[in-house]
């Protein structure tokens, strides 16, 4: 998303605005990379205006944003990301991973929605201490323990889970990241059959993806600024 309003950041914000006029969303999810390219420094860090507050003000978008940590995140303040949602009301996101839930009773529609930090579950990442000094330090095994807890008890009609980084994609990023999450993430998924998709950015282009025998809708949506 963030690139203070530039490329067509600011049109596709505007868009979302009328958009959100007409169907009347409860919440936004932010796909992660909400601020290129290197994060942000603190909860005061003028990126936050620049990135996000004054890109996205449109009346209607004054709602929930359930966000999840990108790479870029992960090369500044990964802990303001998460502390900015004491400064901000719409800023809901107080833990790396997380889960929300949502029904509506009158049509008798029950939705979970499963919010993952995929940028520590990637070898190459934790490797690299000096881009990415906080990845080497989350407990990818405990997050992956949690993620199979909570999949294992969710009984609602539909379960989404969200991730920046993709499982499949076609793409020219290295294959490494997406063999990473077929390793260590694909099977928890496919192992409750219960996931109906999983959406992820950090490609920058649309794509749907669907595998013989496998019920999982694979969803890349990361064209909020800059597509490739």
């Amino acid at each position: 998303l963030g690139r203070n309003g530039y490329y067509d950041q600011k049109p596709i914000a505007e868009l979302m605005g009328e958009m959100a006029e007409t169907i009347g969303p409860e919440c936004i999810i932010a796909a992660g990379d909400v601020h290129h390219f290197n994060g942000v420094a603190s909860v005061d860090d003028p990126l936050w205006t620049t990135n996000f507050e004054l890109i996205y003000s449109h009346p209607e978008l004054m709602i929930d944003w359930l966000p999840v940590l990108g790479n870029h995140e992960y090369r500044g303040n990964t802990q303001a990301v998460l502390d900015y949602s004491k400064k901000s009301r719409r800023w809901v996101f107080d833990q790396r991973y997380y889960t929300r839930c949502y029904e509506d009773k009158k049509a008798g529609v029950s939705l979970r929605v499963i919010f993952i930090d995929t940028t520590p579950l990637i070898s190459k990442y934790r490797k690299d201490k000096e881009t990415y000094p906080d990845a080497n330090l989350q407990d990818a095994d405990r997050q992956m323990a949690w993620l199979d807890s909570t999949l294992s008890v969710a009984k609602e009609q539909w379960v989404l889970v969200v991730g920046h980084h993709p499982i499949y994609a076609q793409t020219g990023k290295s294959d490494s990241e997406r063999k990473d999450l077929q390793k260590c993430l694909l099977p928890i998924l496919q192992r409750h059959n219960n996931v109906d998709a999983y959406l992820c950015g950090h490609i920058h282009n649309f794509q749907h993806i669907r595998h013989e025998g496998d019920p999982i809708d694979y969803i890349v949506n990361s064209a909020a600024s800059l597509s490739r």
